[in-house]
């Protein structure tokens, strides 16, 4: 359960493989401008849900290119920004 783009947001981990739906993206996050969505949620469940796994893991968004943990950790402007 990663709630943030919506209250019922959820992303499914099978072995290295995190489908991440609309909670992360490559460089991004999802919208949370829909009835529902909290940004502030959204950063904490990335953070404390996504961020704790390993490096390695692929991300298969919903939307756009695919990436891995490690590179979001590093570079995503988002989450990097927010307190």
């Amino acid at each position: 359960h990663t709630p943030g783009h919506s209250p019922g947001s959820i992303c499914l981990l099978v072995n290295d493989v995190l489908f991440s739906g609309d909670t992360l993206f490559a460089g991004s996050v999802g919208r949370t401008d829909f009835l529902g969505g909290d940004f502030n949620q959204l950063i904490v469940s990335i953070r404390e849900k996504i961020y704790v796994l390993d490096d390695d893991v692929r991300v298969m968004p919903g939307h756009g290119e695919t990436t891995r943990l490690g590179i979001e950790k590093l570079y995503n402007p988002f989450v990097k920004a927010s307190p």
